[in-house]
């Protein structure tokens, strides 16, 4: 088996690309596979020590690639996750000389692929993917975006999904109301003010829905405005008059805990305002889950969710968003239909899935790289 290097932010970073890091570096090694990740953090992350990390690169010291690539270069392949904002540089352009520095194959995951890059950002995500052995992106929107907004070799570009935990057999928090749930870290963009103006557009129903918005505020978020979105969300509640029946949950719930809230709820809401996002972790752990979705119509949803497990709804239009939620709740039959049309997607976003075609490029880059063995006569 090949050793993995990782590079990304990771935890006890708070993040998407670091919550997806450790879940794939941690079911691509199950078996002891030899691996080490470094680190990336930004002024203000926990630095202390963290088991697997082997090296930490500072997003404040745009010369520390050298010795990040010298720490990958210790494993077979070296896997990386790519986001604009989390590298030193302008865009993070200090992942490239790491990628040329490299002497071991690297599979880069694109997370984030713009319909319309400044001329800068597509410069360089186009010599990140000419110097990569291989890129993954984790739908097809972001896919056939690439392939079509930028020069970049097809034949490099492998589709993986983002992979989800198994909840099967995660117990339900029984409740007596129907449960409304969005979770992930908070700041704008994320869209609860429309789910908070549709909850009031549902307070007809018998009994009254509830709605659990789980998640701290994004760290950088609170760097630059503290926590002046989520007081607009109580302060909003309160206007609607739905204030009593939303929970905010201000913590960053471990797995298990994450699961049972997710297994307890009737409907999963993502009211994302973003109309670039093609990748979504919660989205994928909600359909995996089983859960009914209602989402905004961001790539992802549009790709995952139409004619499948959920339905979509146009932005920031609670009254769509409403109508969305209370078809689940009431319309017979409609949450076994859904439910019915995630098993054929399920078993492919289970991480060992997942991890097992991450296994399979790796080592058809490691076999591409070995020298054709010789015929040699008896």
């Amino acid at each position: 088996m090949p050793s993995y290097g990782f590079l990304s932010t990771h935890p006890p970073t708070r993040c998407g690309l670091a919550t997806f890091n450790a879940a794939l570096a941690a079911q691509l090694t199950v078996d002891g596979t030899r691996s080490g990740i470094v680190r990336v953090i930004d002024h203000g992350d926990d630095q202390r020590p963290v088991p697997g990390v082997v090296h930490t690169w500072s997003a404040r010291n745009p010369a520390g690639w050298r010795e990040a690539a010298a720490a990958l270069n210790a494993y077979d392949v070296a896997i990386v996750q790519h986001e604009y904002g989390i590298y030193p540089g302008t865009d993070g352009e200090e992942v490239l000389p790491l990628l040329r520095r490299l002497s071991v194959p690297s599979i880069v995951v694109l997370h984030t692929v713009l319909s319309q890059p400044s001329a800068r950002q597509k410069s360089l995500l186009e010599q990140i993917v000419a110097t990569a052995g291989a890129v993954v992106t984790m739908t097809d929107t972001a896919r056939d975006r690439l392939l079509v907004g930028y020069a970049v070799p097809a034949g490099k570009v492998t589709v993986i999904p983002h992979g989800a935990a198994e909840l099967a057999g995660v117990p339900a928090d029984r409740r007596t109301r129907p449960h409304l749930l969005t979770w992930g870290l908070l700041g704008p963009g994320k869209g609860i003010e429309w789910s908070l103006r549709a909850l009031a557009r549902l307070q007809d129903l018998e009994p009254t829905p509830t709605y659990t918005v789980a998640g701290r505020t994004h760290p950088k978020v609170i760097e630059h405005h503290g926590e002046a979105y989520r007081a607009g969300l109580h302060q909003l509640g309160a206007q609607l008059g739905v204030a009593h029946a939303v929970d905010y949950q201000d913590v960053y719930h471990d797995q298990e805990a994450l699961g049972r809230l997710i297994r307890s709820a009737d409907v999963v809401v993502l009211p994302y305002d973003s109309r670039e996002q093609v990748t979504s972790g919660v989205l994928i752990e909600a359909v995996a889950a089983g859960v009914p979705v209602v989402a905004t119509a961001f790539p992802h949803a549009v790709e995952l969710l139409t004619g499948g497990p959920g339905l979509v709804v146009p932005h920031q239009n609670p009254a769509a968003l409403a109508k969305a939620i209370r078809r689940v709740l009431i319309e017979p039959g409609l949450t076994a239909r859904l439910a019915g049309r995630v098993r054929p997607l399920a078993a492919h976003l289970r991480w060992p899935a997942v991890a097992a075609r991450y296994d399979t490029l790796a080592g058809e880059l490691l076999d591409a790289r070995s020298p054709a063995v010789s015929a040699v006569p008896a």
